[in-house]
């Protein structure tokens, strides 16, 4: 502890934020990678996409029921039948590699083999998906140093400085460490046959 500190020694970086919204890259990436489809049928898959509803983009899970009623079929209830060609546009749009199969307000997404070429595909997908999250990371250490730099004009020591920039490194480096985890386990699931 310092003995002599004035109130600018006082500077304390909110950690917690950061966590809490490097949590927040994490969960985003969690969920783009639920969408990269394996050889399964899986609900999550559909999250990222939007459907133009009543005039806003809206997840499809809140235009209708998802199931997965076997292992390679997702089937979307969709509850209001003026929008079922919207839902369809929507998931062929999407870059899912599906083809909806209309059968009045049900459609049905019959998930084909992945082949080779579709698999590297998909891992290329998630890679890009990686680079956002890590980008989402660096924008947040750039804010956090930001901060530490406002605080330095403002009176902290050298020493009180260099702490707060290694703590912050230290919690950025950490989390890339994860997204690249992330990647590298989704990138085998997606490889595996």
């Amino acid at each position: 502890m310092y003995t002599d500190h004035t109130m600018s020694d006082d500077f304390m970086l909110d950690t917690d934020d950061i966590q809490r919204r490097m949590d927040g890259a994490m969960a985003s990436l969690r969920t783009e990678f639920g969408s990269l489809r394996t050889g399964r049928a899986s609900g999550s898959m559909l999250e990222p996409v939007m459907v133009d509803a009543y005039g806003s983009m809206t997840p499809i899970n809140q235009v209708g029921t998802v199931n997965v009623p076997e292992p390679r079929m997702v089937t979307i209830n969709v509850w209001d039948k003026g929008l079922v060609g919207k839902v369809e546009k929507a998931i062929r749009e999407s870059g899912l590699g599906i083809n909806p199969q209309l059968n009045g307000t049900i459609i049905m997404l019959p998930i084909p083999e992945l082949n080779e070429e579709r698999r590297r595909e998909l891992t290329k997908v998630a890679g890009q998906y990686a680079e956002h999250a890590r980008v989402a990371i660096r924008n947040i250490r750039r804010d956090a140093m930001d901060q530490i730099k406002k605080a330095k004009a403002d009176g902290i020591s050298e020493d009180d400085q260099k702490f707060w920039e290694t703590e912050v490194q230290n919690m950025i480096d950490a989390q890339i460490k994860l997204v690249d985890q992330a990647l590298e386990n989704k990138q085998e699931e997606i490889m595996q046959v």
